[in-house]
């Protein structure tokens, strides 16, 4: 552990001694860009070979069944409590921000009033690994179902077993999302932003990533593919 004392004479030492790295992802946009042409164009088989090379596993189904699904409802029982917490706090802000339609007449014969539309389809990409963010699941996957979108995709990276963490699966049920894929990185990025025979084309993709994931999200975007943020 390194201590930084604070020093009141030159204040700005310590803040340049605290501020964090800066990095420059443009070296990594022709690596990227290349994933993403390859999954545009071949699909799910780009998909399959991407994995094996970066998640080292040979998967012939990235789709998470059911029977995988159930084995998510023997998640330690602590966990299950503190994700169904975590669910219905959330659960509640967003309830609080829906309003009622409300019609003014602003001069006779004139009436306006605002009208809310979900996204009709949307891409989650959760990541995964060694720390999958089951948190991100429920902070990104309430609000989706309560807006009504008709189609949510959730791509999350599978772990070294060919599974995807149980907590991940038992957020995503929390909250009544039923398409999952063990996909992770660029190609998952890809494969919801162009769509393939398995995984939807999303009109708006949400969630954090790693760098190249930060990448894949700014290309995708100048090809007319909503993002959230870069940072997701």
């Amino acid at each position: 552990m390194k201590i930084i004392t604070f020093n009141k004479k030159k204040p700005e030492l310590t803040w340049q001694q605290l501020k964090r790295p800066a990095l420059d992802l443009t070296a990594l946009r022709p690596t990227v860009q290349s994933i993403l042409d390859d999954v545009r164009i071949s699909g799910d088989i780009a998909v399959r070979e991407y994995t094996k090379k970066f998640d080292k596993l040979d998967l012939e189904n990235f789709v998470v069944t059911d029977a995988e699904k159930e084995q998510a409802h023997n998640l330690d029982a602590d966990l299950k409590k503190a994700i169904d917490a975590a669910y219905k706090n959330i659960y509640t802000f967003h309830a609080a921000q829906k309003s009622k339609k409300k019609i003014i007449e602003t001069q006779p014969g004139v009436k306006c009033w605002r009208k809310s539309v979900g996204i009709e389809n949307v891409g989650l990409y959760i990541p995964g690994g060694t720390a999958p963010l089951f948190s991100t699941v429920l902070m990104l996957g309430v609000p989706a179902v309560m807006a009504d979108c008709k189609n949510i995709v959730l791509c999350t990276p599978p772990q070294a077993n060919g599974f995807v963490h149980p907590a991940v699966l038992y957020a995503a049920h929390r909250c009544g999302i039923k398409n999952i894929f063990k996909v992770g990185g660029v190609q998952a990025i890809a494969a919801m932003a162009y769509g393939t025979k398995t995984i939807r084309k999303a009109d708006k993709i949400f969630g954090p990533g790693n760098a190249y994931v930060t990448v894949a999200k700014q290309l995708i975007q100048t090809n007319g593919i909503a993002i959230d943020m870069p940072a997701g």
